[in-house]
């Protein structure tokens, strides 16, 4: 009896401490990966980010959602992409903590890999695995590298896989509101993966609601960013056209040095049409 009451109380206290939201796992070196109950990724402080990326010291890209640094996770072994959020709603930490969680718990094969996230203070940062193969872009227009057609269509599978998720199998449907070549990395096996879903969400209510505002890369706007109409998923598939266009042409959708004619792909697109 008193064997059995030992194990009820043990088993009771790490019950207990596994669902304090601040429970956390530390190793002896670094900054380990773990996860809190019903939040999913997990929860770093500001100063624990600025220490893996050495206080952001290595920039690896820039987009309308913010600055991405690299850093070093679990023992200095694991490289993550840290993206410092810019213009993210402060109105209260449950939204942030609630799409947070719903793209945290987006899994598919085609989709970038959230592993975890900072709310310290006026600091949003969401932390991710680092893609070693870079974009789509890079791949794409690499004179070295010419991908044959099978490579193409594989991709653009990939893509429109992507994506069919986060509208239609997702929990909670997301658009995406950004789709462009440089949102679509490649990552150690060449493994095609969308970065940046979920993320418009978090944006203040007037970004949502201008072009200017929401920054979305010219050359892939739909019309209802220029009408300021309500956003659907036509708008990632209008978005996505651009991307198949410019996989199949090898054409960037904006390009000043090609002449007046071919400069913007899709119109060029549409007069051979």
């Amino acid at each position: 009896m008193a064997l059995a009451l030992i194990i009820l109380v043990t088993l009771r206290v790490l019950v207990y401490r596994n669902r304090l939201p601040g429970h956390q796992m530390y190793p002896e070196h670094g900054v380990s990966i773990g996860w809190i109950e019903d939040v999913g990724p997990r929860r770093f402080t500001y100063e624990e980010l600025k220490e893996v990326t050495k206080d952001f010291k290595d920039e690896i890209g820039n987009g309308a959602f913010g600055t991405v640094y690299k850093g070093t996770l679990l023992n200095r072994r694991k490289a993550a992409a840290i993206k410092r959020l810019e213009n993210i709603s402060s109105d209260g930490n449950i939204e942030f903590r609630t799409e947070v969680k719903i793209i945290g718990r987006s899994h598919h094969r085609n989709l970038f890999c959230l592993l975890g996230y900072c709310e310290d203070g006026y600091n949003r940062l969401l932390v991710y695995e680092y893609m070693t193969n870079g974009s789509l872009a890079d791949l794409l227009f690499t004179p070295e590298r010419q991908l044959h057609w099978e490579e193409k269509m594989g991709i653009a599978r990939y893509i429109a896989g992507g994506l069919l998720y986060l509208h239609k199998e997702c929990e909670t449907q997301i658009i995406h509101c950004n789709i462009k070549l440089h949102n679509i990395l490649l990552d150690e096996n060449g493994r095609v993966k969308i970065s940046d879903f979920g993320l418009s969400k978090m944006l203040k209510p007037y970004q949502t609601k201008t072009m200017t505002g929401m920054r979305v890369t010219r050359g892939y706007i739909a019309l209802e960013w220029h009408k300021k109409l309500q956003l659907t998923v036509k708008a990632d598939i209008y978005s996505f056209r651009i991307v198949l266009l410019e996989i199949i042409c090898n054409w960037r959708s904006l390009d000043w040095h090609r002449s007046e004619d071919e400069a913007i792909l899709e119109e060029w697109v549409y007069g051979c049409f």
